[in-house]
């Protein structure tokens, strides 16, 4: 083939994206990270190289053209698996090797999704986000809606790099208490950012849905895909990942006329490449809210894969062979799930998405994106059954509650 294929990172997210790759073109995929994680370790898929040049943004284009100066190939697709690296992409476009492409916005407004402040200052006015405030924490706080409230970072890359006492992804607080040991935590880290401190929509799991979108690089939308949430991880790194989901299928009716509006509005603000919004329906208004879009495939996003939709597919078809397709809406049911059947049977609270989870697994229409069968020696299986059987004692003392 003409062209190369790197997947930038080394985590679940790049592991499915490796696995894309080999779905489709039947060949060994690069992964190219600056440190090892357990997700792509022993891999007999992926090809892994590691340099500590990538995390740092003025070392990355360096880095990235020392790799690809002896591959032979006339373009190299780049796809991220994280919002540095993607960053680190499109803020050094300019320095990389000509071959290189990838389908991302620009610095602006890659930083305006990236940068919850700018998120929600830039789209407060579209009617499909919640009541949020900005906190600087410097500032006396004002509440003007009622508790649990949720915190979280605004700059998800400087969070993302420091570790601190307390420290969680998303903070559920339901008391002035809570609140102020929490602000006093982040005053006394490293993290020098804002907050956004926002209402909490009411629901369990269910209440979470997740699109992925893809617009091409001149900016048409040429696939949506829309699931629901059963399940998200409840450990504190990883709250707010989805652990299952069955896409094509919504307990409060599968509602196509939302999803184009949906679509529509990542059109309209001419939205390009990958991206997965994190949208949660709230049962006091009867609306879909928008919490949040990641300007790259999800965790989970697999499973627009798994429905016939390819998602390596998408981005070499545009980047490499400038193909132009009609926009297809990918609503077949399937459930993607990184948990255990029993963990479903326990823990997912809303029994109608729980039997249609239960009746996808008799029919066989079920995905897990690390489990692949092509790709199982020894070592990777001992992983993998030791990830199947962590994620009981992970549910049991998680510390999310509705």
């Amino acid at each position: 083939m003409d062209f190369e294929i790197i997947i930038i990172g080394s985590d679940a997210n790049a592991y499915y994206m490796a696995r894309c790759a080999h779905e489709i073109y039947n060949r060994k995929v690069k992964v190219l990270a600056n440190k090892s994680m357990s997700f792509v370790n022993h891999s007999s898929i992926i090809e892994a190289t590691y340099d500590s040049r990538l995390w740092d943004s003025k070392t990355f284009p360096i880095a990235l053209n020392d790799y690809v100066k002896n591959i032979k190939a006339n373009k190299i697709v780049c796809i991220s698996s994280n919002e540095t690296y993607a960053r680190n992409l499109v803020l050094n476009k300019n320095k990389l090797d000509k071959r290189i492409v990838f389908n991302y916005v620009d610095l602006d407004f890659l930083d305006s999704l990236m940068m919850k402040d700018l998120f929600y200052e830039k789209y407060k006015d579209y009617g499909f986000l919640p009541k949020t405030i900005v906190y600087d924490l410097n500032d006396e706080l004002k509440l003007d809606f009622g508790f649990p409230i949720i915190i979280k970072p605004t700059n998800v890359i400087d969070f993302n790099h420091i570790d601190f006492e307390g420290k969680k992804k998303i903070y559920k607080l339901n008391n002035m208490e809570e609140v102020n040991y929490t602000l006093d935590c982040f005053r006394k880290s490293a993290y020098k950012g804002k907050l956004i401190i926002q209402e909490y929509i009411p629901g369990d799991d269910s209440a979470l849905f997740d699109g992925v979108v893809y617009c091409s690089s001149k900016g048409k939308c040429e696939l949506f895909a829309f699931a629901q949430i059963g399940l998200q991880e409840h450990t504190s790194k990883m709250v707010g990942n989805a652990a299952c989901l069955i896409n094509g299928f919504s307990t409060n009716g599968y509602d196509k006329k939302v999803i184009m509006q949906f679509k529509d509005f990542m059109e309209k603000i001419h939205f390009k490449g990958l991206a997965e919004l994190d949208i949660k329906y709230d049962k006091r208004d009867g609306k879909y809210k928008i919490l949040e879009i990641n300007a790259r495939q999800g965790r989970c996003s697999y499973y627009v894969t798994a429905a016939g939709y390819n998602l390596v597919k998408l981005v070499v078809d545009d980047l490499v062979y400038g193909k132009e397709k009609d926009f297809v809406l990918a609503d077949k049911e399937v459930l993607l799930t990184y948990v255990p059947k029993k963990i479903i049977k326990k823990y997912v609270v809303n029994e109608r998405f729980k039997k249609e989870a239960l009746t996808l697994y008799k029919q066989g229409k079920v995905t897990n994106p690390l489990v692949y069968k092509k790709d199982m020696p020894f070592k990777r299986l001992l992983f993998l059954i030791r990830k199947h059987f962590r994620y009981y004692k992970d549910f049991k003392n998680g510390y999310w509650k509705y």
